[in-house]
């Protein structure tokens, strides 16, 4: 038997052969069982190539998935199989608020193996050269900071706008910031879109995109493909920061041309709070990766995603250093300081929203998405991503 995995590890790096060897591995467990592996790139992935290939009668067997809204509209399609049953032992070793995610109405169709929450990668060399004593821990502290770092002509912080999502999550955190956590749990469930806090989103977006803070053309540069994208310009020393998730630590290993110097320079914060805003200032932004098996996928697929999220593969995951895995107890081996600061900021958050295009759902993802870009490009508006979501939430 032969299970077709698709995952997003598409770069060589560490993720990306240590999904081989696990899929070696529980080939050596199971003889009868090969896994044919496809790495794709996650934009490719998750917009295009796995919408497609759920339409057809031959999708992939096992594949990234993200849960939340995104995961209830693949089951609502009946694309997914229900694992509830065989991943109980599994379910009860993750978080509850972290399994759930890839939950619908209490029914489980996917297991996470790595979940954490967004936040600041820094250049603490630049930051000792700017004057910076400590990370900001507010907006008005990362202003100052952008313009301490202007002064000594340093990129303040690198933007990959032309992959859409990693401009869209500045907003996620404007909004998360203005909105209370009740507003942003009934605009998950209900898409209701009505709070005049994701308008303030917008503005607060584009008062801070109006101070310059990201490099020349922006708009079109990748977010995180190789040394000229945006996660290559933190890796090798030419911006001094950069808003992303907890898998960043790969990704940066992966492009930055000088590793020693990487490990020597890199660290984390938590996104600063606003003053006087509406959210929760220990609210954070998150969410992971997971897996799912196709409906009609044999039974096989089920066992392989159990294996997958094991303690030994997880903990062989946490050695990588590239990601927080989510089985209670393997987290020991993480010991990159950066990292590490991810897991403690995670578990003190008070509330983890999900990502908020997938916590929408993809046709309101989707289209707020190019709103929010839009605003980034000077040719859109706070309201006009709010109008983008209700329009896209009616259809």
């Amino acid at each position: 038997m032969t299970l077709t995995w698709w995952h997003n590890a598409s770069q060589d790096g560490p993720g990306k052969t240590y999904w081989e060897k696990v899929a070696k591995d529980f080939s050596a467990l199971h003889p009868t069982v090969t896994i044919q592996i496809e790495a794709i790139e996650t934009n490719q992935l998750q917009r295009t190539r796995l919408p497609a290939a759920l339409l057809t009668t031959d999708p992939p067997d096992i594949f990234q998935a993200w849960g939340g809204g995104e995961m209830r509209e693949q089951v609502e399609a009946d694309y997914l199989k229900d694992i509830t049953d065989q991943v109980k032992t599994e379910v009860a070793n993750i978080s509850p608020s972290v399994a759930e995610i890839w939950a619908v109405d209490g029914k489980q169709y996917g297991l996470p193996y790595k979940m954490g929450i967004e936040g600041f990668w820094y250049n603490k060399e630049m930051f000792a050269q700017a004057g910076i004593a400590a990370p900001p821990t507010t907006f008005d502290e990362l202003n100052a900071a952008v313009t301490k770092l202007k002064a000594i002509n340093v990129i303040p912080i690198a933007l990959g706008a032309g992959d859409k999502w990693p401009a869209a999550h500045w907003w996620y955190n404007f909004a998360l910031r203005a909105c209370s956590v009740d507003t942003l749990k009934k605009a998950s469930t209900e898409r209701v879109f009505d709070d005049p806090c994701f308008v303030k989103a917008g503005a607060d977006l584009k008062a801070f995109i109006d101070t310059t803070p990201f490099q020349n053309n922006f708009i079109a540069t990748p977010g995180q493909n190789d040394p000229t994208s945006a996660n290559g310009l933190l890796a090798n020393g030419k911006a001094a920061m950069e808003l992303m998730g907890d898998w960043n630590k790969g990704t940066l290993e992966t492009v930055a041309e000088d590793k020693s110097a990487l490990a020597k320079f890199l660290g984390w914060f938590p996104v600063p709070a606003i003053a006087g805003s509406a959210g929760d200032p220990k609210a954070a932004l998150g969410g992971g990766d997971g897996f799912a098996c196709a409906k009609n996928a044999p039974a096989e697929c089920v066992e392989f995603l159990k294996y997958i999220v094991s303690p030994e593969v997880q903990k062989g995951y946490a050695a990588l250093n590239i990601g927080l895995p989510v089985i209670k107890g393997s987290d020991a081996d993480i010991v990159d300081p950066a990292l590490k600061s991810v897991l403690e900021a995670t578990a003190n958050a008070t509330y983890v929203q999900l990502w908020l295009d997938t916590a929408f759902g993809s046709t309101v993802g989707a289209a707020m998405n190019d709103g929010i870009v839009a605003i980034f490009a000077g040719s859109g508006s706070p309201q006009k991503v709010v109008d983008a979501m209700k329009a896209a939430a009616r259809k």
